[in-house]
């Protein structure tokens, strides 16, 4: 399969892409979470979205992987602060927000020459997914929101012990140290029912880190998260076909973020699985593709 790699401008930031499939087929824009590059949509996933007839962008977002970085942007209040803000749906100041960050993704469509593109988000890429498809509601074919939340006021945080393995930088910060914290995390976050081998999760980790290790960006896009604010608001301006796809097992991002978000777009379908914790397990990759499919056609 032939991947085209490049560079979009968004503002004053690069923002790098890979683009697969057929220029002239309906276009897949994938959006993904937290401190995660463009690698975490596994390419096996994306090789079965082109062989449905669709072309697919995966991206670093701002901050992450290839794409620029911005080392000079603060946020200006107190992590506690910002997080008990966000708890009761809150803004709270921030270098920048998931507007830019969503922003970015149009930017990046621009560059592509593409109007409209089916929007597929996970995790906070899903919470960009929303304010995008409020944003830029004629650009918007169809919203996937996967593992992701709206960040109401009031919905259950995540649970601590998830929320520090992503958050909590390792003491030993080689790249073994590095790697084997990416393996404890994958295993913290990951899908109880759908367990991956350590020799899998060892080799997705040493791939992530030797494209591009960069904690920094991690807690600029947390603060981009606290930052923003509830997004129920957004969510009823959205009028493209909704699904919401959220795992049973997720204690990072609760399936009580997935209600919320189905709960708050209007006509929004809601998928829930067993088992499937914070992550897409290849097991499943048919299944949830088959909905994003069934949504595409909506």
């Amino acid at each position: 399969m032939e991947i085209r790699t490049g560079s979009a401008r968004s503002g004053e930031l690069d923002i790098v892409y890979e683009d697969m499939g057929n220029p002239g087929d309906p276009a897949v824009l994938l959006i993904m979470g937290l401190g995660a590059q463009l690698l975490l949509w596994r390419k096996g996933f994306c090789e079965k979205l082109v062989n449905q007839g669709l072309r697919v962008i995966r991206f670093d977002n701002r901050d992450v992987g290839l794409s620029s970085k911005l080392p000079h942007t603060r946020s200006g209040a107190a992590l506690p602060t910002r997080m008990a803000r966000s708890f009761v749906g809150a803004k709270s100041p921030a270098g920048y927000t998931l507007e830019d960050m969503a922003d970015d993704a149009a930017a990046l469509l621009d560059h592509l020459g593409i109007d409209k593109a089916h929007v597929v988000g996970g995790s906070m890429g899903g919470m960009i997914a929303q304010v995008f498809a409020a944003r830029h509601a004629a650009r918007t074919r169809s919203l996937g929101v996967i593992f992701s939340s709206n960040n109401q006021a009031l919905l259950p945080p995540p649970a601590p012990r998830q929320l520090l393995a992503l958050l909590t930088k390792p003491a030993d910060t080689s790249r073994e140290g590095i790697i084997d914290n990416g393996v404890r995390v994958s295993r913290i976050i990951g899908s109880p029912g759908y367990p991956v081998p350590e020799e899998r999760m060892r080799a997705d980790a040493a791939e992530f880190y030797d494209r591009s290790y960069y904690p920094a960006g991690v807690g600029r896009q947390f603060a981009a998260i606290l930052g923003s604010g509830s997004l129920r608001g957004y969510d009823r301006q959205i009028t493209a076909p909704t699904v919401v796809i959220h795992g049973k097992a997720d204690k990072l991002m609760r399936p009580s973020g997935g209600r919320a978000i189905a709960r708050a777009i209007p006509g929004a379908r809601l998928v829930l699985f067993d088992g499937m914790g914070h992550e897409l397990p290849e097991p499943l990759w048919d299944d949830i593709i088959g909905e994003l499919k069934t949504n595409f056609s909506a």
